[in-house]
């Protein structure tokens, strides 16, 4: 459990003469251990080594690569904190590894902190907790600069070979397989003998995504990665089936986070990564190359798996189909879905979090039998600070049902249900409006989409799965971008994940997480959940250029007045739509400043007998028509609902903090 504190943090000597005491305590009660009480074997490490005293030094890693060409292979460095009472008994110990591109320009954490540094380059501060946290109970905690950053030699790549590579060259010198220097350009030589090369991988978004590359390459050594609202495809980061999602591409990420030294020496590689990722949104071998769902096959690593259901900066696209090639290759897994947007899990659930952390890599990486294995897949926060518990995700009994769309009584305005719907809706696209504009105006007849709602529901629906939207639409003009969501109608309260902080609020006082120095602190800020009343909730979306109709990866121009056919892949979710409320499902042209608009401004037809929504539903399609029977009439009167703001235009970076 943490100390809590008021503007106020742990000297240098906290704790120290206890820490030493309980580890020769720790240590004699080992030597008269019973036999039945080895056999039973510890379930959780405890803090009984120094945090003051820990070992701490830095080694540059050989990668093999040359990325930014200047004849020799680049070394990464890699900053490492581990107790010192375990190397002196030469007891190896495993690791925790974090490798970001963000040590030295942007922070991590919600309060932004680099590494520092002392007078001889070693470690002061790393950032986060989990040094102060785990070294004490018997790990290492390792982080390492990415090609191209802070301390590191090459060129950032954007999950590109020199990210995966330089990474996976520190699992592989943990296991003895690769080269170390004790400097960036000396020859003096480090060898790992001090781990007995476990590692688990972990870190927010593009952190995260280094552990699922890493996993994706079948390391071995790496036995579980711990990926925080990250990516897994990042042709996915930028677009969605041809549609672009931000103004930029991956050349202006490697530019925001590379060194000055790499800026100076990698216009090679960025001119490389502009060609390779064209705005057209076509795929190329960029983005083959960064896609590491197709590599799930390869996963030895067990994962545990955490993102925010409102992230509209790595998208709920990028859990869901890491989480499905996971789950058909047969992966360890385990789940926590938070109501956030981009938050790491210490900043909505923090003891909880700590404690599970703990618990898994015990498990993991120590091999206690703590039971965490046998606890249930899947967390998912109903409600803000409201968590629920799944024994397997999407739940057993899950089944796709197909919802059809149908005319009304007004245009735009039609029903949701499981017949197939006969005649046609007609929408304009307006870049100007977004997702919130159409479901706050779901019930009243607008010209820029086409929304169709179930009655109100007489049973609880749950959602739990990723869903599509297969459209049969007829543009008026040579370019179209297609926009589905699926929305809950009906009042709540929900974490206001458009707002600043994405659903936390940030407070003054601090809790301790660990043990601190004079130049690292285990005191963080707290925060609490920022919430909103609502009167809907966007729940799942997705997007798409119609003229990828054919080829998800290759658009073409359309032809006026001639239908094409599309399906559209949504996000997962798990949402559950209560009894008392509606279903809905929009259909789109722009989703403002969720993806770009097209050249033009097309008017479309959808043919409805043509277009359906495959939703995975606890229960299928029994589920839906149970929920439906008897439902009552949508509204008496059309009005204005209030939901979030809208989602706002910013420059993404992921993980970079706020």
């Amino acid at each position: 459990m943490p100390i809590s504190t008021r503007f106020t943090t742990w000297g240098p000597s906290s704790g120290a003469r206890t820490r030493f005491a309980t580890a020769a305590t720790a240590a004699l009660l080992a030597t008269f251990l019973t036999p039945a009480a080895a056999q039973a074997g510890p379930r959780e490490s405890t803090p009984v080594y120094s945090y003051d005293n820990a070992v701490r030094e830095a080694v540059w890693v050989d990668t093999g690569l040359d990325g930014d060409g200047d004849g020799k292979h680049d070394r990464v460095a890699v900053d490492i904190v581990r107790p010192r009472e375990l190397a002196r008994q030469g007891r190896k110990v495993p690791v925790i590894m974090d490798a970001s591109p963000y040590y030295s320009c942007c922070g991590r954490g919600n309060e932004s902190q680099k590494k520092t540094y002392d007078a001889n380059g070693h470690v002061v501060q790393m950032p986060l907790f989990y040094d102060n946290y785990f070294v004490p109970r018997g790990y290492a905690v390792v982080g390492v600069d990415l090609a191209g950053t802070n301390r590191s030699d090459g060129c950032v790549d954007v999950g590109g070979r020199s990210d995966i590579l330089s990474a996976k060259a520190v699992v592989d010198w943990l296991n003895g397989r690769a080269t170390a220097y004790t400097s960036r350009t000396g020859t003096e030589r480090a060898k790992a003998t001090w781990t007995n090369g476990r590692t688990g991988m972990i870190g927010k978004s593009w952190d995260g995504t280094i552990a699922n590359g890493v996993a994706a390459t079948g390391v071995k050594g790496l036995k579980t990665i711990v990926p925080i609202s990250a990516i897994s495809s990042w042709y996915d980061y930028y677009f969605q089936q041809g549609a672009p999602l931000y103004d930029s591409g991956p050349d202006w990420l490697s530019d925001y986070v590379n060194s000055p030294d790499a800026r100076a020496k990698c216009d090679a590689v960025q001119q490389r990564i502009v060609a390779g990722a064209p705005r057209t949104g076509d795929w190329t071998g960029l983005w083959t190359e960064r896609d590491y769902v197709k590599a799930a096959s390869k996963v030895r690593a067990s994962v545990f798996a955490i993102h925010g259901q409102q992230d509209l900066n790595v998208r709920m696209k990028h859990l869901g189909q890491w989480w499905d090639a996971l789950a058909k290759n047969g992966v360890e897994r385990k789940l926590w879905l938070s109501q956030t947007g981009h938050v790491d899990p210490f900043d909505f659930r923090r003891a909880t979090w700590v404690d599970t952390l703990h618990r898994w890599f015990d498990h993991e990486l120590l091999g206690y039998d703590n039971g965490i294995d046998r606890e249930p897949m899947a967390d998912i926060e109903r409600h803000p600070d409201q968590w629920v518990t799944s024994k397997a995700w999407p739940p057993r009994g899950t089944s796709t049902a197909t919802l059809r769309p149908a005319p009304g009584t007004a245009p735009g305005v039609g029903t949701l249900g499981l017949t197939r719907g006969r005649g046609t809706e007609t929408f304009t696209d307006d870049p100007a409006l977004s997702e919130t504009d159409w479901a706050a105006r779901i019930d009243t007849a607008t010209p820029e989409k086409a929304g169709f709602t179930t009655g109100v529901l007489t049973k609880d629906l749950r959602l739990a799965g990723s869903s599509k939207v297969t459209v049969t639409a007829t543009p008026t003009t040579a370019t179209a971008h297609l926009s589905a969501v699926l929305v809950d109608l009906g009042p709540d309260t929900i974490r206001d994940y458009a707002a600043s902080g994405e659903g936390i609020t940030t407070l003054t006082d601090r809790t301790c997480w660990g043990a601190s120095t004079a130049g690292d602190s285990a005191c963080f800020k707290e925060t609490r959940a920022r919430t909103a009343d609502v009167e809907y909730n966007v729940v799942s979306r997705g997007w798409a250029d119609l003229g990828t109709y054919a080829d998800p990866g290759k658009g073409v121009p359309l032809t006026p007045g001639t239908a094409y056919t599309i399906t559209l892949d949504l996000a997962a979710t798990d949402h559950v739509v209560p009894a008392g409320h509606r279903l809905a499902l929009i259909v789109a042209g722009t989703d403002k400043d969720l993806i770009d608009p097209p050249s033009t401004k097309p008017t479309l037809t959808i043919d409805l007998s043509r277009t359906r929504a495959s939703v995975p539903l606890v229960g299928g399609a029994a589920a839906f028509a149970h929920a439906t029977k008897g439902a009552g009439a949508a509204v008496a009167e059309a009005m204005t609902l209030d939901g979030v703001q809208a989602p706002r235009s910013v420059h993404r970076v992921p993980g970079a903090e706020r």
